[in-house]
């Protein structure tokens, strides 16, 4: 979501900026993988490290393994990343210890909770990147408290919200989807609308208990208002584990395997409210004006909370409850569309960057 558009403005941009597409492999299944490129109608991938699954340590290990032969390769004139996954620190690294620049797209955000792996992946990333361009203007104070120059700090705003603009028109509808998935299509077409759930994170999921008690939470939720709820394979594999499979059967809770990206963004576009914790989520539900209650104790994205459609009710029973009654009775939190989330950002990166390698070379 966040390398297509940028992509798309390399190559419009005037001249074109040559690029070679390196995926890590890092996701690997396959319909959070191979379906996003053709959604996205993104290039397929000029190299595959296929690096796959692993603790954190294998895999951003595995990653630098595979990646430094690419450079030494190809001596690429600077290396892009983009995010906080374990990818985006593992090439900057190499890159950064063979004297390649990195520009970071998504620099800057910060949740303050160093139990969460990709905080560690933010915080390494842009210490030691060249070029940090940001979402949102409060990233920039984020990094000058870490001691970050302000010279290295570019704000463009929101690709993901590029190519949710660009996608938008050709979303997949929720009936199509559902009728996909063989599903009960009558569950979304009923008079209150409906829910759409994705849960993911460790802290939510890998735990019996806890898992437990958010699933009752939204059975409690589906009597209210029915649910479509996109299951992420670490979540469907532990509710299989823990045996809480009947806790999300029944005709108000409809379960749907990993979906496209235009799957996601039609069955967004027009749900009466989005239960995740996801953090891209926040950001898409607040670029569609659709009421976000984010199942987590922070984020790394406070413009979604302080700007946008964003609830933050963490694993708070009444909180959780009450943010969808509050829908249900009055369309809920709507906010409004945050500074640069236009569909320029990736635009204004290719110009910036241009520049940048530009004066670079010329300097050298």
């Amino acid at each position: 979501m966040k390398m297509a558009p940028i992509l798309r403005a390399f190559a419009n941009h005037a001249p074109s900026i040559p690029t070679m597409l390196v995926h890590t492999g890092q996701h690997y299944d396959n319909a959070m993988n191979d379906q996003l490129f053709v959604d996205l109608r993104l290039p397929r991938p000029d190299i595959n490290l296929e690096v796959g699954s692993g603790s954190h340590a294998v895999q951003t290990a595995e990653v630098m393994r595979r990646f430094e032969p690419v450079l030494d390769e190809h001596k690429p004139s600077c290396v892009l990343v983009v995010g906080d996954v374990n990818s985006t620190l593992a090439c900057t690294l190499v890159a950064v210890k063979k004297g390649i620049p990195v520009a970071h797209v998504e620099a800057g955000l910060r949740s303050y909770d160093r139990g969460m792996p990709e905080e560690i992946n933010r915080v390494l990333t842009d210490q030691i990147a060249d070029l940090l361009y940001t979402t949102e203007r409060s990233a920039l104070d984020n990094l000058l408290r870490e001691g970050i120059v302000g010279e290295r700090v570019r704000f463009v705003g929101n690709v993901m919200i590029d190519s949710l603009l660009f996608n938008r028109e050709v979303a997949r509808s929720p009936e199509k989807t559902l009728l996909s998935a063989k599903a009960d299509i009558s569950v979304i077409n009923g008079p209150q609308g409906y829910g759409v759930v994705t849960l993911h994170r460790p802290s939510n999921v890998d735990e019996a208990e806890t898992l437990r008690f958010l699933l009752g939470v939204l059975r409690e939720v589906s009597t209210k208002l029915p649910l479509v709820f996109a299951m992420h394979p670490r979540t469907r594999a532990n509710i299989e584990r823990f045996g809480l499979a009947d806790m999300v059967a029944g005709d108000r809770i409809v379960c749907l395997p990993p979906q496209g990206y235009l799957e996601m963004l039609g069955l967004m576009a027009k749900a009466k409210v989005v239960l995740t914790d996801s953090g891209g989520l926040q950001e898409e539900t607040t670029a569609l004006g659709v009421p976000c209650l984010t199942i987590r104790e922070n984020t790394e994205r406070p413009i979604t909370v302080e700007q946008g459609s964003n609830t933050m009710v963490g694993r708070d029973r009444m909180a959780i409850l009450g943010g969808v009654e509050e829908v249900l009775a009055g369309g809920g939190k709507r906010g409004r569309i945050p500074e640069l989330w236009d569909g320029h950002a990736a635009e204004r990166i290719a110009d910036d960057l241009a520049r940048w390698l530009i004066g670079r070379h010329l300097a050298t």
